[in-house]
């Protein structure tokens, strides 16, 4: 009789505390105006009245709407004179002028009375993690934004890295475009350059950013190499974007470079070198044909030194002498990428393991 009345005391007091926990809401934004696409800080704090070991919390609002876009910033728990409080911040981007509302909703879940009767009477079919649930719609937060004639917004400085200005016929000319700073990343857009008589290759765009309260910042970048067989100019450009702490447009200048291209290596020549042997043959450098072919790849990969006399101009022919499947993907990446791209895979992902398959599949 004691045994049970003591754990129906315990229930009890166990069910005071449960009960007994409230919680309060704040929300804060951190300016009255912006400009669109420019970071806005929001804040969101839940403070207990206890530990509230019982409650937890559903709320990420991160996500894209038709007004703004939420991207999560932190979340962070803390307890002040033993009651939990719970934070949650947030950078949002207006996508259009004029009065933009912020309402969301919360998930309050808190332990059921009949999960706290199982857990301490510690029956077999006791079910855990059983919940009663509460959605709250929270403060609503409000700002003013502000139309801008231009897209890009933030502060940003470009850094341009490349190679001496004079180079090889059929040799890479490599360069690297970097921007700098703090704003919306997200809507730089990768370059594209169209040069006549020159193959171009452009790696992804690499984005190494972090969050703050004041928004984004890190570095954008990307690289390229230009191939050619004759000289040829690298065109000048430049990206408007509007600076919100100076309110102005500002531009990041990319000067044209003039690139002097000396007769080089033929291409056929090059596929007669003797080569050092240890290359291990990746597809991806086949993508960057010029950039890496001519520079890395050729002086790499084993091929069968060609007799000076036996030497012919026809495509055919060529493929007909090649001795290993490695220097055959070279030699098709050389004479169209694009068009013998199936066979360049399928001798990268070993689905082709005959040389004379190969070279037929090439004439089909």
């Amino acid at each position: 009789m004691k045994k049970s009345l003591g754990k129906l005391l315990l229930l009890l007091l166990l069910n005071i505390s449960l009960y007994a926990t409230t919680y309060e809401w704040n929300a804060s934004i951190n300016k009255k105006e912006a400009f669109v696409n420019e970071a806005i800080h929001l804040k969101y704090i839940c403070s207990f009245s206890d530990e509230a070991k019982f409650y937890d919390i559903e709320f990420n609002p991160a996500g894209e709407y038709e007004k703004y876009s939420i991207k999560n910033l932190r979340e962070t728990q803390n307890s002040i004179d033993g009651k939990k409080v719970k934070i949650y911040e947030f950078l949002a981007y207006a996508k259009v002028a004029g009065e933009v509302s912020f309402n969301f909703e919360a998930v309050m879940k808190k332990t059921t009375k009949d999960s706290v009767e199982e857990a301490i009477i510690g029956r077999d079919n006791m079910k855990r993690g059983e919940f009663s649930k509460e959605n709250l719609k929270l403060a609503p937060l409000s700002i003013n934004t502000k139309e801008i004639p231009l897209a890009i917004v933030g502060n940003f400085d470009i850094e341009v890295k490349k190679n001496e200005a004079k180079i090889k016929a059929y040799e890479p000319y490599h360069l690297e475009i970097k921007i700098k700073g703090e704003g919306n990343f997200e809507l730089l857009q990768p370059f594209g350059f169209e040069i006549e008589g020159v193959k171009v290759f452009a790696e992804e765009v690499v984005k190494k950013t972090t969050l703050s309260e004041d928004g984004e910042s890190g570095e954008w970048s990307q690289k390229f190499a230009f191939v050619a067989d004759k000289s040829f100019k690298i065109p000048a450009f430049e990206i408007d974007f509007f600076n919100p702490k100076e309110q102005k447009n500002e531009k990041l200048l990319f000067s044209a470079i003039d690139i002097e291209v000396e007769r080089g290596y033929a291409k056929e020549e090059l596929l007669d070198k003797e080569q050092e042997s240890g290359f291990k043959f990746d597809i991806s450098y086949l993508y960057y044909l010029a950039a890496f072919v001519f520079g890395y790849l050729f002086s790499k990969i084993e091929f069968k030194k060609f007799s000076v006399q036996k030497r012919v101009d026809t495509f055919r022919q060529r493929v007909e002498e090649i001795k290993s499947l490695e220097a055959l993907a070279v030699l098709l990446a050389l004479e169209d990428a694009k068009k013998y791209e199936y066979i360049i895979t399928q001798i990268e992902d070993k689905k082709i393991t005959s040389l004379k398959r190969a070279k037929e599949a090439v004439f089909k």
